[in-house]
């Protein structure tokens, strides 16, 4: 009697949550913005994280993801949590914890949220796996869930790897299946054992950092189902927006967006050392050099009669008959004077240690390099003399026999320290 009565007391919860959240949405809700269709043989791959695309999101709007669930415990906590703010989310489920609980995740369906795959036993190998063995983590996943819901169609097509430990053959697979994979934009690191305090301050302030993304939570964790509340009252407080992500089928279009919309742009992080780094001069244009005219190289015309002027230690010079001076001559070009702030990061000053060469340079002509390299020898045999040949370190020009004139550029180094940071051994 007390096992029939405890079952009817159990279907009537069921009852009442499936209806909870066929209800209106109370005024001041978070709610759901807008839900996007997305078509999985369009976008195989998603997440900035790992890949060059991710949702098209606007700015101040997040998707919700949930991992390795369902643990009835803590998930449902955060379907309660859900519901009373109208928001859907992404369940990535394990095979094997549907099949241990399949009326969670029959709540889960019924409450609107998107049902996906996250492997069958959650194995931290994917990245090292056979096709073969990541197909049965695969399909054994997306049978559990079938089984559990009792309707294929129930099921998204979405895929995520366990640890996002991703595989190139594995995603060639998932494309294959019209299955999309999925990363995030940013995660919470709620499974490092964090406090639910701190599961809040870094899922807020990475979203705020962000601007927008894939947020990335695990509803089996207890510091995640404590961490919810402050979470949802903070996207609320801050304006982002909710937005639910659903697959496409024939009687559920895709939602129309730009294809630029799902690139992803992404920033170098301050941590990157980029060389050389690009100094900022604010919003001020950049200068413009005036063009060449006749004036500028001292020629001048006065009707039929032209002069000519040189420029000499700053004075102007008349190349004609008698004539008077002819004005202050333009510079060109003008010299570009660039607004350098004074907190601005400049390029160091190139030294002999940046290079490396493969021996060191000599000044002179070939002919007294020759001379001097036979002098510190000792006399050998005579042997057939050949054509002279340039030395190492002549640039930009030849030398010929008739002329030992040096032309271009012309360096002398020393070979510089191996390590420059350390004393070298004595």
């Amino acid at each position: 009697m007390r096992s029939k009565i405890a079952a009817l007391c159990l279907l009537a919860s069921f009852m009442g949550i499936g209806t909870a959240g066929a209800e209106e949405c109370p005024a001041g809700a978070l709610g759901v913005s807008r839900t996007l269709v997305v078509d999985p043989t369009e976008h195989v791959r998603l997440g900035s994280w790992q890949y060059p695309e991710s949702l098209p999101l606007k700015d101040r709007e997040v998707v919700l993801t949930f991992d390795d669930g369902p643990l009835p415990a803590y998930t449902n906590r955060i379907l309660d949590l859900l519901a009373a703010e109208c928001v859907k989310a992404t369940f990535f489920m394990v095979g094997r914890m549907v099949q241990a609980y399949p009326a969670v995740v029959r709540r889960i369906y019924s409450e609107g949220h998107t049902v996906a795959n996250h492997s069958m036993t959650h194995p931290f190998t994917f990245h090292k796996m056979s096709v073969d063995q990541a197909s049965h983590e695969i399909e054994g996943a997306f049978a559990a869930l079938r089984t559990a819901l009792g309707d294929p169609k129930a099921v998204a097509p979405f895929f995520r790897f366990p640890g996002l430990l991703r595989q190139t053959s594995v995603e060639q697979y998932l494309a294959a299946h019209n299955y999309m994979a999925w990363s995030i934009d940013l995660a919470a690191d709620d499974w490092t054992h964090i406090n639910n305090q701190e599961v809040a301050r870094r899922a807020i302030s990475r979203l705020e950092a962000r601007g927008k993304g894939i947020l990335l939570l695990h509803d089996i964790q207890p510091a995640t189902a404590l961490a919810m509340p402050e979470i949802l009252r903070e996207l609320k407080a801050r304006g982002f927006k909710i937005v639910h992500v659903v697959p496409a089928s024939a009687e559920r279009p895709k939602t129309v967006t730009e294809p630029a919309l799902w690139a992803v742009r992404r920033t170098p992080s301050p941590e990157e050392k980029i060389w050389p780094r690009a100094l900022v001069l604010g919003e001020s244009p950049e200068p413009v050099l005036a063009a060449p005219s006749p004036a500028s190289f001292g020629v001048e015309s006065f009707g039929s009669a032209i002069k000519v002027a040189m420029v000499q230690t700053g004075e102007r010079k008349v190349m004609s008959d008698g004539g008077s001076p002819l004005p202050p001559m333009t510079v060109w070009p003008r010299p570009a004077i660039y607004p350098v702030p004074a907190d601005a990061n400049v390029l160091p000053i190139p030294a002999a240690h940046n290079f490396r060469y493969s021996r060191p340079f000599r000044l002179g002509p070939p002919e007294k390099q020759k001379t001097a390299a036979v002098a510190s020898k000792p006399a050998t045999a005579a042997k057939p003399r050949r054509a002279a040949q340039p030395a190492a370190g002549w640039f930009f020009g030849q030398q010929t026999a008739a002329s030992h004139k040096a032309y271009g550029h012309q360096l002398s180094v020393t070979r510089s320290p191996t390590n420059l940071s350390a004393p070298q051994a004595r």
